[in-house]
């Protein structure tokens, strides 16, 4: 019986396979050759003899796909370190101090139970220093300067620095996290809390990444447009390991790398710790992140060990040291920083070769191998490290720099999982940290139960060096300076063709704002300031006339034929375009809007960005990336565009926004409008042009929601107090017959809304004898805000009455309001209202159906608000409640 067959094994391919062996017998030496140097000299000399030739193939021209990982080991080695430019003992001085003053300042706060963190800058501590001492550029220079995107939790030790320098006395540092009084320090980065210091928030973790990415393209982009030379700047952007899982961080790795952003550094502190244990506890994750950054395209620069094992990677002949650094997972490298020597000779240096190879060394060095000596502890390792990144051209690059969270601190804080936590040393431990950074702070300063502040003088040799070496790199930093001029004020005309109206043609709210911001564009003293930005949906808002005229922004321009070259509306990317197609990223839009935003005060010179996007992806996407634009004080137009629940209903749930307004309502900085007109938007937008870019400009920006349903678009009307109303928040657009005889109400409705207001203020008055006053509300949310204010001027005695008050002030009857919002839109301003007030909205999911439909199923179509109108009229006793029950069944509501 013969034997069942086998199924046979498909031969693994690879992308060789496809190609011809055209030299079979050459192939086979060199896999003989390779052969003989595993079996005769070991695996490991042969993977090295193979990243040689892959390196040699690399530096010759020869096209190779790129390793993703190298050895743990630092990527320049200590043959190869540059000379360092400065006095190194002076600088361990002045990071000694440092060091000090940032540990005295957060204990001193976690005193107060204010809090604080210690742990992370004492980690980073040379990565600022070798940064503030050599590389990072200052405002007074040439340009702008570089822009430092620190890491939020080591802002502690910047704040001792500026401290050191002189601008921060202790006082000030007494009142780190004492803002009440407004003029303590912030606890984070934070620009909008000291203007004068911070220039990017950065504690929101991810964001500041992110942010960084599309600050260093807004720097290529003012170049490239002949806005200011920016070449000459430099991004840095300081994260923590941990920080990095952030999706945010490493969301536009490709975007930095495919435009070739050599004007950006990313230097990430592994520590290997994140708040509650380890980043990679089973893993490596510097492998992992070096992996990430190279497969995107970027330059990477390990600094991971200290000069202490320069002679033992010296001695690695067989490389077994090297391996065993790779073998060796994050959690036990932060185990092996906190053990004796006994524990590190009994699990790390196994087998005859690394504990022949460690015999040499005594129990100090073996501990002070993993307790100290790691790559971003280390001056001359960082610096080398930073010289190779500012030296490298055609690609961003990152530093991995292997660091000891909480180093410095004492073995209680030294790589242990809860030091983020940790608030606080004693007395005793900061003797102990005194003797170890070998500080001349007497025992009488330490006597009491105050540590105290040290300060070696204000022409102390420490004082002096930095202040020269910063003045040597064109002045001090951090520093955030504003000396932008106001922008010209704007032509009247594209303003005046919304105020007239559309006539006959029905044209969407939507297309109205862009046909006015096109035309603003065309402005020869400020055009060039607009920076339209959108995320892929150009063609959605009716954009797409942009295109050829002002050209999307590519720092390679146009290498290709566009497919509708022969159209009129053709897809051109240019050097120099004046748009920015971010692709199908909120994210990045808004980070590509806030460099765009803060250009006034980053670079001195103010843009107009005007950002578009689906209202739905606006603030519930990317609503912490808009705080972050509120604290860094941008200016701008935020648009969202398809508002609304009930008009762009075809697309269903997730494109139904009836909340936007709400989330924007959180933001201080946000100036929130839903108008319902053209000449309504023309009103707004000059009205923000002369807040934001005039003589006195204000740290806001301006949301508009914007319709994508064609209406008629009515001239402006000529009666007194229009524009002052569209601004503010309210006025009547359309007033009932004031000879009528009936009962009245008023209608209050925003955006689309007020077309639906208007229809029922016909059917109220053709079918009930009801006349109803229509009042456009350009932004409940400002007169909430105003109302606001009002009663704040109450509780310091002073009479102020709020805008919604008084413009209500007399009016007859109830007050509905109505919106394609959330009935909480509305309902912001009820309690300053005088008569009985209700809302209708549309509140719940969205769904899919035609307008009418969907209207009516929420309940704010016409015929809904008349029904309702009737209901409130019957309620105060004017109307008999059977002319609601008749008003159901004429118009269906009673099914």
């Amino acid at each position: 019986m013969s034997e069942p067959s086998r199924p046979t094994e498909s031969p693994v391919l690879s992308e060789l396979d496809q190609l011809p062996d055209r030299d079979h017998e050459e192939t086979a030496e060199w896999q003989a050759s390779l052969d003989a140097v595993v079996r005769n000299a070991g695996p490991e000399r042969a993977v090295y003899l193979m990243r040689r030739v892959h390196e040699f193939a690399a530096k010759s021209g020869t096209s190779l796909p790129g390793l993703l990982s190298s050895d743990y080991v630092n990527t320049v080695p200590a043959a190869a370190q540059p000379e360092f430019d400065g006095d190194l003992e002076m600088e361990s001085r002045i990071t000694a101090l440092n060091r000090w003053n940032a540990a005295a300042m957060v204990t001193r706060a976690a005193r107060l139970g204010l809090g604080g963190h210690i742990s992370t800058y004492a980690s980073a501590a040379w990565l600022y220093e070798i940064g503030f001492n050599h590389f990072f550029r200052g405002k007074d220079g040439d340009g702008s300067g570089d822009q430092l995107f620190l890491q939020g939790h080591a802002s502690p030790g910047i704040y001792a620095r500026v401290f050191l320098e002189g601008r921060l006395s202790r006082d000030q540092l007494d009142a780190f996290r004492r803002e009440a009084d407004g003029h303590g320090l912030p606890s984070y980065p934070h620009p909008r809390r000291l203007p004068w210091l911070w220039e990017f928030p950065t504690v929101s973790m991810g964001l500041g990444p992110l942010g960084a990415v599309y600050q260093a393209r807004f720097n290529r982009y003012l170049r490239a447009r002949g806005i200011k030379d920016t070449s000459a700047s430099r991004v840095w952007a300081f994260l923590g390991d941990g920080e990095t899982d952030e999706p945010e961080s490493l969301a536009a790795l490709s975007l930095a790398a495919r435009e070739g952003l050599d004007n950006l550094t990313f230097v990430v502190n592994c520590n290997l710790q994140r708040l509650d244990g380890p980043v990679r506890s089973n893993s490596k994750i510097v492998q992992e992140l070096e992996a990430r950054f190279r497969g995107a395209g970027w330059h990477v620069v390990k600094a991971l060990w200290g000069e202490a094992w320069d002679p033992l990677l010296a001695q690695d002949t067989t490389g077994r040291l090297v391996r065993r650094l790779g073998e060796v997972p994050d959690a036990q490298l932060q185990t092996l920083a906190a053990r004796d020597a006994a524990y590190i000779r009994k699990s790390f240096f196994t087998g005859d070769a690394l504990s022949a190879l460690s015999a040499s060394l005594s129990d100090a060095q073996v501990v002070e191998l993993f307790e100290n000596s790691r790559g971003g502890h280390e001056p001359l390792k960082v610096y080398a490290a930073y010289r190779a990144a500012v030296e490298h051209r055609g690609a961003p690059t990152v530093v991995l720099a292997q660091t000891v969270k909480g180093h410095t601190l004492g073995p209680s804080f030294e790589s242990r999982n809860a030091n983020h936590q940790m608030k606080k040393l004693t007395m005793d431990q900061f003797r102990s940290m005194r003797d170890l950074l070998e500080l001349p702070i007497p025992d009488s300063a330490l006597a009491g139960d105050q540590v105290p502040y040290w300060h070696p003088g204000e022409n102390a040799p420490e004082v002096r060096y930095l202040r020269e070496r910063r003045a040597a790199l064109g002045g001090p930093a951090p520093l955030r300076r504003v000396n932008a001029t106001p922008l010209p004020e704007p032509p009247a005309k594209p303003f005046e063709a919304l105020e007239q109206g559309s006539g006959h043609q029905e044209v969407a709210t939507t297309m109205a704002l862009v046909r006015l911001v096109k035309d603003l564009m065309r402005d020869g003293r400020s055009g060039a300031r607009w920076v339209p930005i959108i995320p892929d949906e150009a063609r959605t808002f009716g954009m797409e006339s942009m295109f050829p005229t002002a050209g999307i922004y590519s720092p390679l321009g146009q290498t290709y034929d566009p497919v509708d070259a022969d159209q009129l509306l053709h897809y051109k990317e240019s050097t120099t375009g004046q748009l920015l197609v971010e692709g199908i990223t909120e994210a990045g839009s808004v980070a590509e809007f806030t460099a765009a935003a803060t250009s006034y005060a980053t670079h001195g010179e103010p843009m107009i960005p005007f950002y578009i996007f689906y209202a739905m992806f606006g603030f519930q996407r990317t609503g912490d990336q808009f705080w972050a634009l509120g604290d860094q004080m941008g200016r701008g137009f935020v648009v969202g565009g398809t508002a609304g629940r009930t008009t762009m209903t075809g697309e269903g749930l997730q494109h139904g926004d009836g909340h936007s307004h709400l989330l924007a309502a959180t933001n201080p900085a946000a100036i929130s409008y839903d108008p319902a007109f053209a000449f309504e938007i023309a009103v707004i937008v000059r009205d923000g042009l002369r807040r934001m870019y005039g003589d006195r400009p204000e740290n806001v920006f301006y949301y508009l929601t914007v319709y994508n349903e064609p209406k008629h678009q009515p001239a402006m009307p000529a009666a007194p107090g229009v524009e002052e109303g569209i601004v503010r928040g309210i006025y009547r657009f359309r007033p009932a017959d004031p000879a009528a005889a009936g009962p009245r109400l008023q209608l209050l409705s925003s955006g689309t809304a007020v077309h639906w207001a208007l229809r029922a203020q016909e059917l109220l008055a053709s079918d009930w004898n009801v006349h109803a006053d229509v009042w456009s509300v350009t932004s409940w949310t400002e007169l909430r805000r105003d109302a606001m204010r009002a009663d704040d001027a109450r509780m310091r005695g002073e009479e102020r009455t709020p805008f919604v008050t008084r413009a209500l002030a007399g009016a007859p009857g109830p007050v509905l309001a109505v919106s394609d919002w959330m009935r909480q839109v509305p309902d912001q301003i009820s309690q300053w209202v005088e008569q009985d007030y209700y809302s209708l909205g549309t509140d719940g999911f969205g769904l899919s159906d035609t307008r009418e439909a969907v209207r009516r199923y929420f309940r704010v179509d016409p015929e809904s608000i008349v029904v309702t109108a009737l209901d409130r009229l019957a309620r105060a006793g004017q109307i008999p409640p059977a002319t609601v029950t008749r008003a159901r069944a004429r118009y269906g509501l009673d099914r």
